[in-house]
């Protein structure tokens, strides 16, 4: 055998064990970031289901002799600013998913101002259409709480694929960038009060 051969089966070996290296973190890489933008897609869902609740609950309200115009304008317009606050997943920035968040939080809010003025009017409080929406909306918020525990499972898998050691010097070169997880307001981890009982005394 020639002896300039053995140095060239070195190389080639040396270099198919580097592409395979490379290949097995690129394509690793990208499956679990499609994950996690799948994931996020699922949270972008579950708020959408309750902006879409939330807009028949007005309805429902709205049909109430007299009630307060200006917690409804709250509600109508925190429900429009959420319902057009949208990140694109391929830009899950700090920024972009404090944005989100926050416009998410003042629905909240009115959500939680406008059940609160309701307890003055029995009649709304026994509206069929009321009792339903009370229980969509809980289930709703159970189903937030599980989109976004998804979507930050996933983004920890995909963080510490492009983060450990070697793959973190292959990160860079394939523009593989660090995720940004969800992170809930104080507080926020409690679902808005949707119980309508008001008739029991508080203790």
């Amino acid at each position: 055998m020639k002896k300039w051969l053995i140095p060239v089966i070195i190389i080639a070996v040396l270099g198919f064990a580097i592409y395979s290296w490379a290949k097995g973190f690129n394509n690793e890489a990208v499956v679990l970031q499609e994950d996690a933008k799948t994931e996020w897609s699922n949270v972008e869902s579950a708020y959408q289901r309750r902006n879409d609740l939330i807009g028949n609950l007005v309805k429902t309200v709205q049909g109430a002799a007299d009630f307060e115009k200006e917690t409804l304008t709250q509600v109508i317009e925190a429900r429009s600013k959420a319902t057009s606050t949208t990140i694109d997943a391929n830009n899950l920035s700090p920024e972009n998913m404090a944005q989100f968040q926050q416009a998410q939080q003042g629905l909240s809010g009115a959500l939680s101002k406008l059940l609160l003025v309701v307890e003055r009017y029995p009649d709304l409080k026994a509206n069929a259409n009321f009792l339903e929406l009370q229980s969509q909306l809980e289930g709703t918020e159970n189903r937030i709480n599980v989109a976004r525990d998804r979507f930050n499972e996933d983004v920890n898998k995909y963080n510490k694929h492009i983060k450990i050691f070697p793959n973190s010097m292959l990160a860079g070169m394939f523009n593989f960038d660090e995720m940004s997880r969800f992170k809930s307001n104080p507080g926020s981890e409690n679902a808005p009060d949707v119980n309508f009982d008001f008739n029991k005394k508080k203790e």
